[in-house]
């Protein structure tokens, strides 16, 4: 008899709301593993339960060559879109396949991305906590609406923050490697420079993956041209801001605040963006609805069947 194809599915958030996706593995015959922590796991963790597995439905989890030699991988179906935690040169190098569910959470992280925005520059939590303990005094906040917003980045979910800052009439810088001229002029952006963007702008919000042209992208020298009143929105990954920086910068209130839902370190127990309060802070959940969430998991679920059913 045939062995069993056997899946490890590593994701807080898969099958959430529904176990069709299971459901669906289990009927195409093959044996589902899954994450024992309730958390991100370590690599040591990757280690131990990926052995004898021939795919893996993977999150933020770490997915190095280590850990794919580990097993006999015939694909990664990645639950979202950011490959950063793949050795994508070692799945080539191993014809392993390696596939994302694209466009499945953009809409959801393009809302988190602006409520983090509006959250920010408001200071909803500030107020929400000085109610609670009585104190009426009048927080004063910024203006979001005709103000400057700056899009680094410009797929889905950054044309989907685009989508949104029109509603409040913002004027918008954009900036992408392939520039969509067409998209541009249509939506009346500017193309700006990072650097620009920084000098400009009342608030940039992240939208692209990290990698060698992008880490740290966000440092103390950039954050030196920056208005005083910048908020900054990350919602793509962790390391394309340096986070000691992006401290410094809001601890001395260089930069007026930020909304930060990803980490160079996951989970972020340690970080010292903890200890301030002009910051809003997630735990990697801007594509956490429970629509993004269906869909993930049953396009994740549908590349692993095309590859092993």
């Amino acid at each position: 008899m045939a062995k069993k194809p056997k899946v490890l599915v590593t994701p807080r958030s898969f099958a959430q709301y529904s176990d069709e996706p299971y459901k669906k593995m289990q009927e195409a015959g093959i044996e589902v593993i899954k994450n024992p922590t309730g958390g991100v796991m370590s690599k040591e963790e990757m280690l131990k339960q990926v052995k004898g597995v021939d795919g893996i439905i993977l999150g933020v989890d770490p997915c190095d060559a280590d850990v794919l030699a580990a097993s006999q991988f015939k694909i990664v179906s990645k639950y979202g879109v950011g490959t950063d935690n793949i050795d994508l040169e070692y799945c080539k190098a191993n014809n392993i396949k390696v596939t994302i569910t694209q466009n499945a959470n953009s809409e959801a992280v393009a809302d988190y991305s602006f409520a983090l925005l509006l959250g920010v520059a408001r200071r909803l939590l500030e107020i929400d906590t000085a109610c609670r303990k009585g104190d009426w005094s009048k927080m004063v906040s910024v203006d979001v609406f005709g103000k400057k917003l700056g899009v680094i980045g410009l797929g889905a979910i950054g044309r989907g923050m685009v989508a949104r800052a029109k509603g409040f009439s913002m004027n918008i810088y954009g900036y992408d490697i392939f520039q969509d001229e067409g998209y541009f002029k249509q939506n009346q952006i500017t193309f700006a420079t990072v650097e620009q963007m920084l000098r400009e702008c009342d608030f940039i919000s992240l939208h692209m993956p990290l990698n060698d042209d992008t880490r740290n992208l966000i440092n103390a020298e950039s954050l030196k041209l920056a208005k005083e009143n910048l908020i900054i929105i990350n919602t793509a990954r962790g390391g394309i801001i340096n986070e000691d920086d992006l401290y410094d910068a809001l601890k001395s209130k260089r930069i007026y605040g930020a909304g930060i839902d990803v980490f160079e370190q996951e989970p972020a127990t340690n970080s010292k963006l903890l200890e301030l309060d002009n910051v809003i802070l997630g735990t990697h959940c801007a594509a956490s609805t429970k629509g993004a969430v269906e869909t993930m998991s049953n396009m994740a679920v549908e590349n692993i069947l095309k590859e092993l059913s």
